[in-house]
C-alpha cells in the first residue's frame, strides 16, 4: 500500500471549497448527533477524500453516519464488499429492495474512494474491490428476482427435472476483475437448457428466463430517489440489441459456430461466471473455447482488430473524443489491444495466455515471451497511471466519463489528488504515456506497413501474367528468377489448383495481394528461382488456412525470413511445407530464448499437453510431435543463421531427443497400466538406453534413435493389479512396443523418430526388452569388441532412474575391464575397414564426411579404442559418452597429446559442420574436395597412424558378429 505523500498546496479557491464542504460534513453528524474522533488522521483522510470526490462530499451528507466509530470501520477495512452483502437481508417489497441495494452501494463505492485517495489501497486493489461490490450487487439483486419469480411461476426445470439458475456472464472491466469506479457492466445471460416451470402458473424457461432477466436489471439500472445501482448493458449478447436477453446453451454455441464475428471473440476473452449458476458459466466456457481460442496460431486477428480499431478511431473523429483516456490516441483500449491480439493468436495453443484482466495477461505474455520485457514495462507503467486517472476522473462526480473535465478547478483536484503540484505536470506526464502507447500499438498492428504494404507495380504485373495463363521464363529471368521455365509453370499451375479455387472471397483477397510481394520477396534471397519455387508450394498448402496467409500477409518481416529459408535450406523449407505451422517458428519472438535443458524441455512439453482439453494418447501423441518439430525447426534456424554451432545444435538434438522420449515412455505407461494395472515395486523398473548419436549426444536432423531397452528382471513374474493383470515379462514386452510404435507412428504432424533397436543383445534375433540381468551376462559373456564401442556410447535417455544408475555403473564396470591394447587396435581396425569397405561413398572428387577416410567414424573409432585400450588404467575417460568431450579426457590422462587433441577437435567440428549443413540442404553427407577438407581428414589419418590403429583394407577382415 501507499501511503499519500505531502499534498502539495491548494489554490485558495479550493481549499475554501473542501473548508465549506468539510464544514458541511460536520454539520451533518452534528444533526445525526454523530460523535466524529479525529484520531489517526481521521479529518485529514475526510479532507483528502472530499478534494478527490463531489459523489463522496454527498454520500457523506445523506448517509453520516457512514462516519460513526462502525462506518469508520467499514471505510478502514480491507474485505470487499461480499462479506458484508452476505448478511444484507434485503426486504420482498421492490421498492424498498431497490432502496437497500442502492444504500448499500453508496456505502461500499465511498469506502473504495476513501482506501484509495488515502493510499489504503494499490490499483489492483481498487479494481478488484470494485468488481467485488458488482458481483455482490448481481447477487444480491438475482436472488431477490428468483425469490420473486418463484413464488409466481415456481422454479424453471431441465427436461429431466433438474432445477436451473440463470447464468450471468461478465464481460469487459467487470469479466477481468478490473472494474472503473462508475462503469456501466457489460453482461450475456444464459441458462442451461429448455423446459418449464414446476408451479402452479408454469412459463416455458425461455420466457421465465427473459422475465427474470428484466427485474434483475430493472433492480440494479431503474432510476430512484436514490440514483441507480449499476448501468447494466446487454448488448454484447448474440444478435445485440435485437436479440433474446436470456438464451439456451444450445442456441448460444449455434450463434458463435454460425455467427460469431472477431470482436465477440475480443470480448469472451475477458467473459466469467459472475452471478448465478457459476458451474454451468464454466460448462458454457469450455463450449465455447474453441471459438474464442482457435486451434492454430491465428493472425487473422490483425485484421479483425485493424477492422475494430478503424471503427473506434470513426467514434472518436466523430464525437471529438481525442483526448478520452480510453478511445483516444495511445489510450487505454490501444494496450487492451496489444495484449489481447497477443492472447487471441496464441491462446489456442498456449493456455497460460488464457488468462482475463489486462494486467495478468501482461505478465504472461512477458513470461513466455511474448512481449519483451522492456515493451511489458513500459506498457504495465502506462496502463497503470492511465486507469489511475480514469478511476479518479469518474470518483469525482460518479459518472461514467472517461474525459478530463474542462474546468481548471477540477484538473487541479486531480492533480493534487495523484501527488502533481500542478495540472500542467500532470498533463506532461499523460501525454507521455500517450505517445509511448501510441508507438507500441502502432508497431503491433501495422509492422512496417503489414497488411497495407503495397508490392512494386512489376511484380503485380507478374502474378496477372500468371492468373492470366501469359507469363513466360523469359519474363521471369528478365525479373531475376534464373532459370525461369520451371517458377513460370508453377506460377501458373497456382491458381488452377483446387485449393486455390475453392478459397472464400477473403482469403482470395489476400492471395492477391500477398502473391505479388512473396516474388518479390523470393527475388532478394540468396536463391531466388528455389525460393519461390518452394513458396508456391507452400501457399498451395495453406491455401485452405486462411491464417498461415494471414502470417505472411500481415508480418512483412515473416515473408522476407521465409523467403531467405527456403533459399538457404531445402530441408527446412520442406518441413513448414509438410508442418505449416512451423511459419510461427520463423517469427517467433522468443527464438533466442529456446528451451536447451532436458528438464527445461521436458517441463515445456508437460506444459503443452497440460493445455489439452482433451487428454487423449493421439492427441497427445500429435502435440508432442508438434512440439518437437518446433523445437527442432528452431534449431535449425539457429544453426543455418550461425548463431549455434554444429556441436552445440547436436547436443541440443539430442536433448530434445531424450526428452520427447521420456514423455512417450510416461504415455505409453499411462495407458498400459490403464489396460493392465502396475506393478509391485518401487519404480518403473523399466529403462530406455541410448545409443549411437542419441547417446553419444551428436544427432543430425534426419537421424533415427538407437535404443535398447531394459527392465527390472525380479518383476518379470510379477503380475500386474489392473483388470486384465499380465506377468512382469509381457508387461515390460508391451511397454517396449508401445514406446517403438508411438515414436514411429503417423500423424498429422509425421512420425517423431525413426527407431533402430538392433544392438540390444543379440541383435535382431534378441528379445526386444532385456532383463538387467541378462543385458549384463550378455554384454560379459558374449558381446563383441564392436559391442562394446557402442557399449561406451550408451547413456540411460528414460525410465527409472534407479535402474538408470545400475546399467551405467553395469556399463562402467564392463568397459573397464582390463584388455590387452594391441588386441584392441587390431579388432577395431579391422572392423573400421570393413565399415569402409561396405558403405564409403567417397570418389576422386568427393568425400564421405561420415565414412570416408578421416572422417567423423574415424574420429569415433580412434576414440573408443584408445578407451577400451586404456579404461582399467584411467577409469576417468568413461565419465561421458560425447567425442568432444571424450578428446579432452584423453588428453587429460595423457593418451592423446595437445596437438592430437586439437586436430581431433577441429576436424570433428567442422566435418559434423559439414554434415549438418548438407542435412539442412536434403544432400547426402558427402562433400566435395577441397583443400581444407583434404587437411582434416589426412590429419585425422596421421593421428590414427600415431596411436597404433591400421583403418586400411585387410586381406580378410574377422565379422566379429556384426
Amino acid at each position: 500500500m501507499n501511503a499519500p505523500s505531502q499534498a502539495p498546496r491548494e489554490s485558495p479557491e479550493l481549499r475554501a471549497l473542501i473548508d465549506a464542504r468539510y464544514a458541511d460534513v460536520m454539520a451533518a453528524c452534528r444533526t445525526a448527533r454523530i460523535p466524529l474522533y479525529d484520531d489517526a488522521g481521521v479529518a485529514e483522510r475526510i479532507r483528502r477524500t472530499l478534494l478527490a470526490s463531489d459523489f463522496a462530499f454527498d454520500i457523506f451528507r445523506r448517509q453520516p453516519d457512514l462516519l460513526a466509530p462502525a462506518g469508520l470501520e467499514r471505510l478502514r477495512a480491507n474485505t470487499d464488499a461480499a462479506t458484508r452483502g452476505a448478511s444484507l437481508d434485503l426486504p420482498p417489497d421492490e421498492e424498498r429492495c431497490m432502496t437497500a441495494l442502492r444504500r448499500f452501494r453508496h456505502a461500499e463505492a465511498v469506502r473504495l474512494v476513501f482506501r484509495d485517495v488515502n493510499g489504503l489501497d494499490e490499483l489492483d486493489d481498487t479494481l478488484s474491490a470494485t468488481s467485488a461490490l458488482y458481483e455482490t450487487l448481481l447477487d444480491l439483486a438475482l436472488r431477490w428476482s428468483e425469490s420473486s419469480l418463484h413464488l409466481r411461476y415456481g422454479q424453471p426445470r431441465d427436461g429431466a427435472g433438474a432445477p436451473l439458475r440463470m447464468v450471468v456472464l461478465g464481460f469487459g472491466k467487470l469479466g477481468g476483475n478490473e472494474l472503473n469506479f462508475s462503469s456501466d457492466i457489460d453482461l450475456v445471460l444464459a441458462y442451461a437448457s429448455g423446459g418449464e416451470t414446476d408451479g402452479s402458473r408454469p412459463l416455458d424457461n425461455g420466457e421465465y428466463f427473459v422475465r427474470e432477466a428484466r427485474q434483475l436489471v430493472r433492480l440494479l439500472a431503474e432510476p430512484t430517489v436514490d440514483g441507480i445501482c449499476a448501468r447494466v448493458d446487454l448488448r454484447l449478447r448474440p444478435f445485440g440489441q435485437s436479440g433474446r436477453l436470456a438464451l439456451p446453451f444450445s442456441a448460444m454455441e449455434q450463434y458463435y459456430q454460425r455467427e460469431g464475428r472477431d470482436w465477440e471473440r475480443y470480448a469472451w476473452i475477458k467473459a466469467r461466471p459472475v452471478a448465478g449458476d457459476r458451474v454451468a458459466g464454466r460448462e458454457l466456457q469450455d463450449m465455447l473455447r474453441p471459438f474464442v481460442y482457435r486451434r492454430y496460431l491465428d493472425y487473422t486477428a490483425f485484421a479483425g482488430l485493424r477492422e475494430m480499431k478503424a471503427l473506434i478511431d470513426a467514434e472518436v473523429a466523430r464525437k471529438d473524443l481525442a483526448g478520452n483516456l480510453k478511445l483516444g490516441p495511445g489510450g487505454i483500449r490501444e494496450i487492451e489491444f496489444v495484449v489481447q491480439l497477443t492472447q487471441m493468436i496464441r491462446g489456442g495453443r498456449d493456455p497460460a495466455l488464457r488468462v482475463r484482466g489486462l494486467l495478468p495477461a501482461l505478465r504472461a505474455c512477458e513470461a513466455r515471451g511474448y512481449i519483451p520485457a522492456a515493451r511489458a514495462k513500459a506498457l504495465r507503467s502506462s496502463y497503470v497511471f492511465l486507469r489511475r486517472l480514469e478511476n479518479r476522473v469518474q470518483m469525482l462526480r460518479d459518472a461514467q466519463t472517461h474525459d478530463i473535465p474542462d474546468d481548471a478547478l477540477s484538473r487541479e483536484r486531480l492533480a493534487l489528488g495523484m501527488g502533481h503540484a500542478s495540472w500542467d505536470e500532470l498533463a506532461l506526464e499523460l501525454a507521455g504515456h500517450r505517445d509511448a502507447v501510441s508507438a507500441e500499438f502502432a508497431a503491433v498492428l501495422m509492422p512496417e506497413a503489414g497488411g497495407t504494404a503495397v508490392a512494386t507495380v512489376a511484380d503485380v504485373a507478374l502474378w496477372q501474367a500468371a492468373c492470366q495463363e501469359t507469363i513466360t521464363a523469359g519474363m521471369m529471368e528478365a525479373a531475376g528468377f534464373t532459370p525461369g521455365h520451371d517458377v513460370a509453370d508453377e506460377l501458373v499451375k497456382l491458381p488452377r489448383a483446387a485449393a486455390v479455387r475453392s478459397m472464400s472471397a477473403r482469403s482470395a483477397e489476400r492471395l492477391q495481394r500477398l502473391m505479388p510481394q512473396l516474388i518479390d520477396a523470393a527475388r532478394d534471397s540468396v536463391a531466388p528461382a528455389a525460393s519461390l519455387l518452394r513458396l508456391l508450394r507452400l501457399v498451395q498448402a495453406v491455401a485452405r488456412r486462411s491464417s498461415y496467409l494471414a502470417l505472411l500477409d500481415e508480418q512483412p518481416n515473416a515473408r522476407r525470413r521465409v523467403a531467405s529459408v527456403f533459399a538457404d535450406s531445402a530441408f527446412l523449407a520442406e518441413r513448414v511445407i509438410a508442418q505449416p505451422l512451423l511459419l510461427d517458428d520463423v517469427l517467433d519472438p522468443r527464438i533466442d530464448q529456446l528451451p536447451l535443458k532436458r528438464a527445461d524441455i521436458s517441463a515445456e512439453i508437460a506444459r503443452t499437453l497440460g493445455a489439452l482439453d482433451e487428454r487423449d494418447a493421439e492427441r497427445e501423441l500429435e502435440r508432442i510431435n508438434e512440439f518437437r518439430s518446433s523445437i527442432a525447426f528452431r534449431l535449425g534456424l539457429a544453426f543455418n543463421d550461425g548463431r549455434a554451432d554444429a556441436p552445440a545444435t547436436a547436443r541440443r538434438l539430442a536433448g530434445l531427443a531424450e526428452a520427447v522420449v521420456g514423455a512417450i515412455l510416461t504415455l505409453a505407461t499411462r495407458e498400459l497400466t490403464a489396460q493392465h494395472g502396475r506393478l509391485p515395486g518401487e519404480g518403473s523398473g523399466f529403462a530406455v538406453l541410448g545409443y549411437g548419436s542419441l547417446g553419444g549426444e551428436e544427432l543430425g536432423f534426419a537421424s533415427d534413435l538407437d535404443l535398447v531397452f531394459v527392465y527390472d528382471g525380479k518383476r518379470a513374474n510379477a503380475m500386474s493389479d489392473g483388470p486384465r493383470p499380465v506377468d512382469g515379462t509381457r508387461w515390460y514386452q508391451r511397454l517396449a512396443q508401445r514406446v517403438m510404435h508411438w515414436l514411429s507412428a503417423q500423424t498429422h504432424a509425421g512420425s517423431l523418430y525413426e527407431v533402430d533397436t538392433r544392438l540390444r543383445p543379440d541383435g535382431s534375433k534378441g528379445l526386444l526388452v532385456a532383463s538387467v540381468d541378462a543385458f549384463e551376462a550378455y554384454q560379459r559373456d558374449r558381446a563383441w569388441t564392436w559391442e562394446h564401442q557402442a557399449l561406451l556410447r550408451a547413456r540411460p535417455v528414460a525410465g527409472d532412474p534407479a535402474l538408470g544408475e545400475a546399467l551405467a555403473a553395469i556399463r562402467r564396470d564392463i568397459l573397464a575391464t582390463p584388455r590387452d591394447a594391441a588386441r584392441v587396435r587390431n579388432e577395431v581396425g579391422a572392423m573400421r575397414a570393413r565399415w569402409r569397405g561396405e558403405r564409403d561413398r567417397s570418389d576422386a572428387s568427393r568425400i564421405d564426411l561420415k565414412q570416408g577416410k578421416g572422417a567423423l567414424i574415424d574420429i569415433e573409432f580412434i576414440l573408443q579404442g584408445m578407451v577400451l585400450a586404456h579404461a582399467s588404467t584411467h577409469p576417468s575417460v568413461l565419465d561421458t559418452p560425447a567425442s568432444s568431450a571424450l578428446i579432452d579426457a584423453l588428453r587429460d590422462v595423457d593418451l592423446l597429446t595437445q596437438a592430437q587433441a586439437d586436430t581431433l577437435h577441429v576436424a570433428h567440428a567442422d566435418l559434423l559442420q559439414a554434415g549438418l549443413a548438407c542435412t539442412l540442404d536434403l544432400r547426402p553427407r558427402i562433400a566435395t574436395r577441397t583443400a581444407a577438407l583434404e587437411a582434416l581428414c589426412v590429419g585425422v589419418e596421421e593421428v590414427a597412424r600415431e596411436l597404433g590403429f591400421d583403418f586400411g583394407p585387410r586381406a580378410e577382415v574377422v565379422a566379429q558378429g556384426a
